[in-house]
């Protein structure tokens, strides 16, 4: 059957531009907004241009609409670019001084007028990460969920950044309780609250209003990376619940794939996926790794809840993939089979449109978003 020539292009104030139609040289413009599930993923092997082109969709998103822009960026990737367009580049590890509180909440935090009830769920999530093993026991979540409202109290009876408790306050109030188990899960934080790993006991001190936010955790060792990324995301959440009805705030996360290794984070990255949407959220993974998407039927849903996939340049068996779950034909398959850098195909709600981006060398703009060794300047 031969390959149909479709175009994309979305006349709206908030379309972004995706490179040519590599059939009619069109151009492509497309508005996530538009989609059912605007949440997405940048998918193709390495120097494919993955980074290149969620880096592209992230400038256009700056310039072109009001949306506040976040990024995870574990392999300190993104700095240059964030700092082109006066954003803020925090990096987080344990010798950083950028600090972000993982107890950091607002009155819109959550589904519902209890925001509280909400943060007690990533609380418990980072603590099963701190214990480890097979996680809380229902007596532990009991006893973390009864101390939960009292650490909490100072700041909703006065919210200035003050009162907003820490870790420290967290471990005091469990040490506190009569059970053991309190005082277990007390001496299990020890090392995150006055030991080598005390990085998260602080208030945040960064600044968390700005346009473009990157959080670099490139030297966050391997014992902190994972509560690392559940904090993060965590943080969005916050954003995302603080810009609820005002503005749309864009989430990208680059190597994807690791928090979907881990119990906590993958189950928090499925939660985005199914939730942001309405709260004018739009996340996107960028992974290399589509078998990664499969690996149980609750990470299947972030598919399920996608309807923006943009693929490069695909391996054999992650053609396989998403010829399957994306309906993909063989003749347009063709595209993302030994294909060029910038080259592949876009899948857009029902429409798929192969694509090709050759962007100018020579400007700024190509200067901060190229990770070429021999080219970064």
């Amino acid at each position: 059957m031969p390959f149909t020539t479709e175009e994309l292009f979305i006349n709206s104030s908030n379309s972004l531009y995706y490179g040519l139609n590599a059939l009619s040289h069109n151009l492509i413009m497309a508005d996530r907004k538009k989609l059912k599930n605007p949440n997405g993923l940048i998918l193709g092997t390495p120097g494919s241009g993955k980074s290149f082109s969620a880096k592209r969709e992230m400038a256009n998103a700056i310039l072109v609409t009001d949306d506040d822009v976040i990024i995870c960026d574990p392999e300190g990737e993104y700095g240059n670019l964030v700092r082109q367009f006066k954003g803020e580049v925090i990096k987080v590890s344990s010798k950083s001084k950028d600090y972000l509180n993982p107890l950091d909440i607002n009155s819109n935090y959550g589904d519902g007028d209890a925001p509280l009830k909400d943060k007690a769920n990533f609380i418990m999530s980072m603590l099963e990460l701190v214990v480890g093993g097979s996680g809380l026991t229902a007596e532990e979540k009991s006893v973390i969920d009864r101390c939960l409202p009292k650490i909490y109290e100072k700041y909703f009876e006065n919210p200035e950044p003050c009162n907003m408790p820490i870790l420290q306050d967290l471990y005091d109030m469990l040490k506190g309780q009569e059970e053991k188990v309190g005082k277990k899960l007390a001496t299990e934080m020890e090392i995150y609250v006055s030991g080598s790993l005390n990085v998260f006991n602080h208030r945040s001190n960064v600044d968390l209003n700005k346009k473009l936010l990157c959080f670099d955790i490139k030297e966050l060792g391997s014992q902190l990376k994972k509560i690392g990324m559940l904090v993060i995301q965590d943080q969005v959440w916050n954003k995302v619940s603080q810009n609820r009805g005002n503005k749309s705030t864009r989430y990208y996360i680059d190597e994807f794939h690791l928090l979907l290794k881990d119990e906590q984070t993958a189950s928090y990255s499925v939660e985005i996926w199914k939730r942001f949407r309405k709260w004018g959220g739009i996340p996107t993974g960028i992974t290399q790794n589509v078998k990664d998407l499969l690996m149980s039927k609750e990470i299947e849903n972030i598919f399920d809840n996608t309807d923006f996939v943009l693929m490069l340049n695909q391996a054999s068996g992650d053609r396989e993939i998403l010829a399957r779950k994306l309906k993909i034909s063989l003749p347009q398959l063709r595209y993302v089979t030994n294909s060029n850098e910038g080259e592949g195909l876009l899948f857009f709600g029902n429409t798929i449109v192969p694509f090709l981006d050759k962007f100018p060398k020579d400007t700024i703009l190509y200067q901060k978003m190229t990770t070429k060794p021999e080219e970064v300047r």
